[in-house]
């Protein structure tokens, strides 16, 4: 069990933090073209379960997965879009998204005065804090498959 990644997006989608962990695939593009395919990927799946859901979905899209990783997502009602791609055997992250954004990003970036909010999220501390967190995880594995 691993986690492979994590992206911070604003509600204008733009990328304000990402770190990797354990990826062992490169995309072959340039962060900047990856950090907008996965924010087009994203509101287009939300766009697609929205509206293709029989129920109301007050949650909305949580996570889907592929044949390699599961993806997890979380959005604040402020527009903060967190999501962090795991191996499959990651049942759901939603919890620790949700623990990120209240433990780590309230509390290291929005009271922090020196941070300006929307924009690229340099703390160094907030980056330190969400490596400990993401190592401390019961699913992180150093050494994934």
């Amino acid at each position: 069990m691993t986690v492979h990644n994590l992206y911070i997006f604003d509600r204008n989608g733009s990328c304000l933090y990402y770190n990797e962990w354990n990826r062992k695939k490169q995309a072959g593009i340039s962060k900047d073209e990856e950090f907008k395919l996965m924010y087009g990927m994203l509101f287009s799946i939300r766009s697609f379960v929205s509206k293709m859901s029989p129920l109301d979905m007050k949650e909305g899209f949580l996570s889907f997965q592929t044949s390699k990783y599961r993806l997890h997502y979380y959005e604040t009602p402020s527009g903060l879009r967190f999501i962090m791609n795991t191996d499959l055997s990651v049942p759901n992250a939603r919890e620790t998204l949700q623990q990120i954004y209240s433990n780590l990003y309230v509390e290291y970036i929005v009271k922090n005065p020196v941070c300006v909010l929307g924009h690229s999220l340099d703390s160094e501390l907030f980056s330190s804090r969400l490596d400990s967190f993401i190592r401390g995880l019961p699913f992180y594995s150093p050494r994934a498959a």
